[in-house]
């Protein structure tokens, strides 16, 4: 096995897929702690589904690099996302429903008239589930996630108080003198960032489990919000890493290993919380 093992980490793509595999796990376990807790995880299904019709648009343009027209595009909607609820008509949940279903709807019909692939199945399951798309990355790609979501993680860093606040008691926030919506329009776009690039990890449809999972996982054990973050964050890199040398080795599908692992992690967290609470 590691034989094999080194033989394949021999080639650029195997390397570059590991690389920005452990980013975008990293960057998405550090949002899923405040989407949890702020009970807005659903987002990432919506936005992940406005990058997939971002993508099919990209597609029937002929686009040479996808991510100029889909980054813009989920970041737009994830700051209308967010802004939606108090002071619309249609709630925030009911919007992302919309968004989500509608998004996904057109991408797919815009993809089947104006194909230009002889595989079109394959290409939509690539783009669904992710199951190839990260071992296919060029260095140009792996250079672009790798300064996104290092942008992610200093961001997450200096603004960690004024995210934390945010998160647990906005209206306090506000009143000590904290821009709360200046800090929400930053995790919203941060949240757009994360679901782009996780889109070449786990796919569209899988990416919520990405965020979420490590979060949930983490909270079964851990209380405070510092300790639950580092956790998630583990979490995420370790499932991560071992969903990749699995799908490689064994042949599975990278995105669904990689959230197999994550309810792997779950169960045996919760197994700990079970037993400690006994």
């Amino acid at each position: 096995m590691i034989e094999t093992l080194v033989q394949y980490f021999s080639f650029p793509f195997v390397r570059y897929a590991f690389i920005v595999g452990v980013l975008i796990a990293l960057c998405s376990s550090l949002l899923g702690v405040t989407l949890v807790l702020k009970r807005f995880s659903f987002i990432g299904d919506g936005l992940s589904h406005v990058a997939f019709g971002g993508i099919a648009i990209a597609s029937v343009l002929n686009l040479s690099n996808n991510m100029y027209l889909v980054l813009p595009l989920t970041i737009l909607s994830a700051i209308l996302l967010l802004r939606a609820g108090k002071d619309t008509k249609i709630q925030g949940d009911a919007s992302i429903a919309m968004i989500s279903v509608g998004a996904l709807a057109l991408g797919y019909l815009l993809m089947n008239i104006f194909s230009t692939s002889s595989n079109l199945s394959g290409d939509v399951c690539s783009t669904l589930f992710g199951s190839t798309s990260i071992l296919t990355l060029t260095k140009g790609e792996v250079y672009l996630c790798s300064l996104l979501s290092l942008c992610v993680i200093i961001a997450f860093i200096l603004f960690y108080n004024k995210i934390f606040a945010v998160t647990f008691d906005q209206d306090f926030a506000t009143a000590v003198g904290t821009h709360a919506s200046i800090y929400n329009l930053a995790i919203a776009i941060i949240i757009a960032v994360i679901i782009v690039l996780a889109m070449n990890l786990v796919g569209s449809l899988l990416i919520s489990a990405l965020v979420i999972f490590p979060a949930i996982s983490a909270m079964r054990v851990f209380k405070s919000f510092f300790s639950v973050t580092i956790c998630s964050a583990i979490i995420s890199v370790t499932c991560a890493v071992t969903g990749l040398l699995i799908a490689i080795l064994a042949g599975t599908p990278v995105g669904s290993t990689i959230v197999a692992a994550d309810i792997f992690v779950f169960l045996v967290f919760y197994t700990i919380e079970f037993i400690k609470g006994r």
